[in-house]
């Protein structure tokens, strides 16, 4: 709609322009024509001006019905100033007096054509002496106005118009798509309960036959596959419940839980060859759920160090900033390429396409990470530059105070 109103505002601007062009360039030639065809009333002694050659490519005025209707008004003067003759058919409209003063301000500004007081005039030289030709601008001004007024409103009306019909339109075509994508997330939530059953059907029977027959390679295959799936199918749960259950809301020391989340995973870096240094400023108090901030916290910094480069540093950083917390989780890695990043807050979506899910990731923990932010009414982003990935979440702090 914005770029529609655009276009039809520079619509209109070229049609009144173009108009506007037109009927100026119509008046000054017929101008041009009277001046050329006016004869002094009185005979003036001065050599007669010489004809110029017709020009075939100017169009001619004299046979319109436009020209013949037109009142013009004539001021003739010497070339020292002196008056010769005015021509007035209105003069209840200008005086003599009037044009007399208006013809030697347009001769003193040595200006052919022009507008003086809503008048278009013109000059010539005559032979001998100057003639400033007259004509009456107003119309065209009024004319151009009621068009621009009147196009301004029913322009305007058509747009109003034309934005609740877009409006209904993009709803129409959207419908089915929020409809499927509703499904969807339904099928998934119904799929993930139904499966729940079956899982714990499987892994109590694959219990009690390890219990039986002792160790099986055949048996410990099952239990293993079964709680991949058993994992999977409990993210997918946590996706669906985060995306359609409002989490329960309550004052939280964020920077409490973010320390006391971040601590288990120093030793959990440190296996990985790597160090993590948090930086958190104290007393952030924000309203959440805290089992949800505790899960995303989680989520990035498992994030971090499985795809940080050994022996390079993990930093978490949590700061207060323009009525927000500001939580980066930075480490260094290879770059995720643009195309990559928007898509990596998608379900099932991996930048390491290749990898099956055999380490119990399968493209869920940004997606969850990502529902839980939204559902704090915040927003979380991936940015990368010499050679750090840095993932920042922001989150209004609505009622944000220092603990005492």
């Amino acid at each position: 709609m914005s770029v529609l109103a655009l276009l039809w505002v520079g619509t209109l601007a070229v049609i009144y322009a173009s108009s506007y062009y037109e009927m100026s360039k119509q008046n000054r030639g017929m101008l041009r024509e009277h001046a050329e065809q006016y004869v002094l009333s009185q005979p003036f002694d001065a050599p007669p001006p010489a004809k110029p050659e017709p020009d075939l490519r100017k169009p001619h005025y004299l046979d319109l019905p436009s020209f013949q209707l037109s009142t013009f008004y004539t001021v003739a003067m010497t070339y020292d100033g002196k008056l010769l003759e005015i021509n007035n058919p209105q003069q209840t409209v200008y005086s003599e007096e009037e044009l007399e003063g208006f013809a030697r301000d347009v001769l003193a500004d040595d200006k052919v054509t022009g507008v003086k007081n809503n008048l278009i005039y013109y000059t010539m030289d005559k032979g001998g002496y100057m003639l400033v030709s007259f004509k009456d601008n107003t119309i065209i001004q009024e004319s151009m106005g009621t068009l621009f007024r009147y196009t301004l409103i029913f322009g305007g009306l058509a747009i109003v118009a034309l934005f609740f019909l877009a409006i209904y339109l993009a709803r129409q075509i959207v419908k089915p798509l929020e409809e499927s994508y509703q499904k969807q997330k339904q099928f998934i939530s119904d799929a993930g309960h139904e499966l729940k059953t079956p899982i714990s059907i499987v892994s109590t029977n694959a219990e009690l036959l390890a219990r039986e027959l002792g160790a099986n390679k055949w048996l410990a295959n099952i239990q293993y596959e079964n709680e991949r799936m058993g994992l999977l199918v409990s993210q997918l749960l946590e996706l669906s419940r985060i995306e359609h259950v409002l989490p329960q809301r309550e004052p939280i020391d964020f920077s409490h839980l973010v320390n006391g989340e971040a601590l288990p995973f120093e030793s959990v870096a440190y296996e990985n060859g790597l160090i993590l240094n948090c930086s958190v400023m104290d007393n952030i108090v924000l309203e959440g759920n805290s089992v949800q901030l505790k899960q995303l916290v989680s989520i990035l910094l498992d994030n971090a160090i499985r795809y940080g480069n050994s022996g390079k540093d993990v930093q978490l950083i949590l700061k207060a900033e323009d009525g927000s917390a500001r939580l980066s989780v930075i480490n260094a890695g290879e770059a995720i390429a643009p195309e990559q990043r928007k898509q990596l807050f998608e379900r099932f979506y991996r930048v390491d396409a290749v990898r099956n899910g055999e380490d119990g990731h399968y493209g869920l923990g940004l997606a969850i990470a990502k529902a839980i932010t939204l559902s704090h009414g915040g927003k979380i982003s991936v940015h990368c530059d010499r050679g750090l990935v840095e993932f920042k979440v922001q989150i209004p702090i609505r009622k944000f105070s220092y603990l005492q």
